[in-house]
């Protein structure tokens, strides 16, 4: 936690270091009809990959536009309560996570879980109904064909590099050059029969491996509210400038980009005498924290797909220029799911409770251990799913049931899994609480738990005044926080109370004797 607030206070620093510096002038940007348009591209965003979407099967088009307005028509969208510098907002974009099941991606402080789509060895989805199930099947072969055209883009990119060092012309920098995914696959195969070796193959296709896709949808309608791009005036942005988060190193974020029937983008293009067209959304790039390359704003027209390649979400940062008409992005993501899959977070409860004893013998449960690397681990683990699980599963409500009662039992497991740890906090404080052992080693092991537990009590407070937020208040029934788990400090089925103050002030007590 204390790293993400140092990230973000670095962040708001560059910001303002590049707001005092530009004054009152605004960074220079190009848009396709810009004559170094493409030159730009090139040299300077050569990692970014456009796919027009005359190039993409037309059937799977319609599969996926379908499966989009399924979801829309069934309230799948939901607008995200995030936290910012310590301050709650409202999300202006709706978003709902398709994936893996199991998996998740957390974004500004927010943890999102996804509705599965349809995985082999798990028998176990149900949906609300068919239609649901049918657009999650979709989303997932759109899942698959932006896997096989990631791959292709990435090896075109090798072939670049290749015949870059090979001194070989590789075209007149046109559009059609810098954009083009598919039409380089024979000559992948005539230049370089294999362009990388089978341990780069690998390690390529683990960065197209997309285990979730984050779909968005933006009504600029109903988005008034919407802030100009302050850098390079490029008008109105549905998504601030950013670097996506938790992702695989060096992973491909692709974005499907379907937006409401327009006119032809080549005249609004043409209509605008400088700049962007504004009715037109477009995807804005720029240098990270650079003033001095200009930056680029690409239209998206219904059924582009764009590809991030390789560490170029990294280097770069990227914003979402909003246009006249409504529109639906796909974001397919190798979400880093080190720390974010259920099966990870379920063996480390697992792991936890092996200090737990609960001998036939004994009367009461015992821990095995109170050594302070146990006690640091065990209480860690109790932290962790309580805050990085249930409660931010139960912060979105029950959102989640619209589309899937996927969760249901998983976040019930976990539930009694943290109710064991809590009778481990009890049991840790009787033995702390015996005098007969040596005061050095109390102190030591006391010294231990108390930042945990002041770290503990001071994340419930927080927690339980954002679920009771004026703007939670203003959400639809189903999608209202809930502080869960939450009990009176009187309730006799729980060991501890919810509120920590009387604990830590004798923890504090036994440290000051």
């Amino acid at each position: 936690m204390r790293r993400s607030r140092a990230e973000e206070r670095e962040k708001e620093a560059k910001k303002r270091k590049l707001l005092n510096e530009l004054g009152e002038k605004c960074l220079p940007y190009l848009t396709p009809k810009d004559a170094g348009f493409h030159q730009l591209w090139k040299t300077k965003y050569s990692k970014l990959t456009l796919k027009n979407s005359e190039k993409i099967p037309q059937d799977l088009h319609e599969d996926v536009q379908n499966a989009l307005f399924t979801l829309q028509k069934n309230n799948c969208f939901f607008q995200d309560l995030v936290r910012i510098k310590g301050r709650d907002f409202v999300t202006p974009v709706s978003r709902v996570l398709i994936g893996d099941p199991g998996c998740t991606y957390k974004y500004l402080n927010t943890r999102l879980f996804t509705v599965p789509w349809p995985t082999e060895g798990y028998d176990d989805i149900s949906y609300s109904n068919p239609e649901i199930s049918l657009a999650c099947k979709t989303l997932s072969r759109l899942n698959d064909y932006l896997q096989r055209e990631t791959l292709l883009a990435l090896q075109e990119q090798d072939l670049t590099e290749t015949t870059r060092m090979k001194n070989l012309p590789l075209g007149d920098g046109n559009r059609g050059d810098a954009t083009n995914v598919t039409e380089m696959g024979a000559v992948l195969q005539d230049l370089n029969p294999s362009p990388v070796s089978k341990t780069d193959s690998a390690t390529l296709k683990e960065r197209a491996s997309y285990n979730l896709t984050l779909l968005n949808y933006m009504d600029p309608q109903k988005m008034p509210s919407l802030k100009p791009e302050p850098y390079f005036g490029m008008g109105r942005m549905a998504v601030s400038w950013h670097h996506d988060e938790n992702l695989v190193e060096r992973s491909t974020v692709a974005v499907y980009s379907y937006s409401g029937k327009e006119v032809d983008g080549t005249l609004l293009e043409e209509k605008s005498a400088a700049g962007r067209d504004p009715d037109v959304w477009h995807v804005g790039l720029k240098v990270a924290w650079d003033i001095e390359t200009p930056g680029l704003a690409i239209p998206l027209h219904q059924g582009d797909c764009y590809f991030m390649l390789d560490d170029l979400n990294t280097t770069h940062q990227h914003c979402v220029l909003a246009g006249r008409q409504s529109r639906f992005s796909s974001t397919h993501r190798v979400a880093d799911c080190s720390t974010g899959t259920l099966p990870y977070i379920m063996e480390k409860c697992k792991g936890a409770l092996m200090n737990l004893s609960k001998d036939a013998d004994l009367k009461v449960p015992s821990l095995k251990s109170v050594e302070v690397r146990d006690i640091t681990r065990v209480e860690k683990t109790h932290s962790e799913v309580e805050f990085e699980w249930l409660r931010q599963f139960w912060f979105q409500g029950k959102r989640y049931r619209r589309c899937t009662d996927w969760w249901d039992q998983p976040m019930a497991d976990l539930e009694e899994l943290w109710r064991q740890m809590e009778l481990m906090t009890s049991l840790l404080l009787r033995e702390l609480r015996k005098k007969e052992q040596m005061e050095e080693q109390r102190n030591e092991k006391t010294g231990s738990l108390l930042p945990l537990l002041l770290e503990r009590q001071a994340l419930r407070q927080e927690w339980l005044a954002r679920c009771h937020s004026p703007l939670s208040e203003n959400l639809p029934e189903d999608e209202k926080p809930k502080c869960h788990p939450y009990w009176e400090d009187s309730d006799p089925s729980m060991p501890l109370p919810f509120n920590l103050d009387d604990i830590i002030f004798e923890l504090q007590t036994i440290l000051e004797d």
